[in-house]
């Protein structure tokens, strides 16, 4: 309007606010990210003793994953015989992926080693929680209480 003195802008708060605004809903996104999909824990893996099959699916060197029981079976060189919980130590995401002797999590890519349970790929930093296992008349047992 003609006459009127307009009042000085603050571009510079204008654009902390409409910068705030923008950010807010990615942080929260970055939160969500790093949180299992729906909700899954480490309480996901065995508390009692699961039958996951038999012993001859697990071959010497090799490891099977055993996604409906968050678990990988691993038998080493000696047959020695190892069992993981698959629930990743970064974030708590389900462990969906076994290539060799090498799980894959789907969520930040974390590398673990199904022989030792080592991390070898961050993020994650922890190594993936041991549960105990056995053979019972031929089948693999494992969990708590295994």
């Amino acid at each position: 309007m003609p006459g009127r003195p307009s009042a000085p802008r603050s571009s510079a708060s204008r654009r902390a606010v409409l910068r705030g605004a923008a950010v807010t809903p990615l942080a929260g996104l970055g939160l969500t990210a790093c949180s299992a999909p729906g909700g899954v824990t480490a309480d996901a893996t065995p508390t009692a003793p699961v039958d996951l099959g038999a012993e001859s699916e697990v071959a010497q060197g090799s490891a099977t994953l055993y996604r409906e029981h968050n678990v990988v079976v691993s038998r080493d060189r000696a047959g020695t015989l190892k069992a993981y919980s698959t629930i990743c130590t970064h974030a708590g995401c389900p462990i969906n992926k076994l290539q060799g002797t090498t799980l894959i999590c789907p969520c930040h890519g974390s590398e673990f080693d199904a022989v030792t349970g080592k991390v070898v790929r961050a993020p994650a930093t922890e190594p993936l929680n041991p549960l105990p296992v056995k053979v019972a008349d031929g089948r693999i047992v494992a969990g708590h209480g295994a």
